[in-house]
């Protein structure tokens, strides 16, 4: 089993990155990539930006494509599309890993999520690979209320999901990102395993309701059952590998074993995560969840 927070390798002082050698942000373009390599920047470091897009291309499922992507990084930023909970997850890691290493790459950052059994056996490959290496496993994004598949329904009003009755720390990617640009930029954080929430354990009606007051209209949450879920996914068009992840993370992850608090905000940056509530106020304040939009 990974280590917890508390009993992660002492971190080994680093000197800090080369001004010119880049930063590769795989998942540049998603929620914590952009944010990440936004940071990055204004702190002066070069990024590569690892995307399908990208001037390099990155695509996981085509490998004989990343040494040029690696070539000359300093560190790299790992985010796996879609998500770490599928299947072959963990050994695409490793490969990834495994090239880098072989282009003389030595630190990484690992984005988890929390109580995935397949983004743990990831983060088991990070940890055993000789580098310096750091995990950030994160609960539930605030941002996928606005930036994700939430967006329509908040702006609709009504919000459907399969998941338990058990409480979720949510917690704001620029909080994450922070903690990922740090983890990238500034020695110290070797080693470790930061396990980054939000400072609060909220129910799915609770967030709907500082949704609610946050926007100044209602926002109705409506718990719903797998199978009509998945009747509406498929309905909608998405695919069913896409379909079986979401009701994994909304039903066997979201039944209890997450309703904690984790303490890798304080413990990379030294300040709390910030509350729901500012995020959402940020959120609102741009006009993202207006009707018209």
């Amino acid at each position: 089993m990974p280590p917890s927070p508390t009993d992660a390798a002492a971190p080994v002082s680093a000197a800090p990155l080369s001004p010119h050698a880049p930063v590769l942000v795989l998942g540049a373009t998603g929620k914590t990539g952009r944010r990440v390599a936004e940071r990055l920047t204004r702190r002066g470091i070069p990024v590569r930006a690892g995307s399908r897009s990208g001037d390099r291309p990155f695509d996981w499922n085509r490998p004989e494509g990343w040494p040029a992507v690696l070539d000359g990084v300093s560190a790299v930023y790992i985010t796996y599309q879609p998500d770490l909970a599928v299947p072959g997850a963990p050994e695409a890691v490793r490969a990834l890993v495994g090239q880098a290493l072989a282009q003389g790459v030595r630190r990484f950052v690992l984005l988890s999520g929390r109580g995935e059994a397949e983004a743990q056996r990831a983060e088991a490959v990070l940890q055993a690979a000789d580098c310096d290496w750091t995990i950030v496993r994160a609960s539930w994004f605030t941002q996928n209320f606005s930036e994700s598949f939430l967006i329509d329904p908040v702006r609709a009003g009504h919000v459907t999901l399969p998941v338990g009755t058990a409480r979720e720390p949510f917690i704001d990617a620029d909080d994450i990102a922070d903690v990922v640009a740090a983890a990238l930029s500034e020695p110290g954080h070797e080693g470790q395993l930061y396990e980054v929430t939000g400072p609060a354990l909220l129910s799915y009606e609770e967030m709907m309701e500082a949704l609610s007051a946050t926007i100044g209209r209602p926002v109705r949450f409506e718990r719903i059952s797998a199978a009509r879920y998945r009747a509406d996914l498929t309905a909608a068009g998405l695919p069913e590998e896409m379909i079986d992840l979401l009701l994994y993370l909304m039903t066997e992850v979201t039944d209890g074993r997450n309703e904690s608090l984790g303490d890798g905000v304080q413990r990379a940056l030294g300040r709390p995560p910030r509350p729901v509530s500012e995020t959402l106020a940020a959120i609102a304040a741009t006009g993202l969840w207006e009707r018209a939009a």
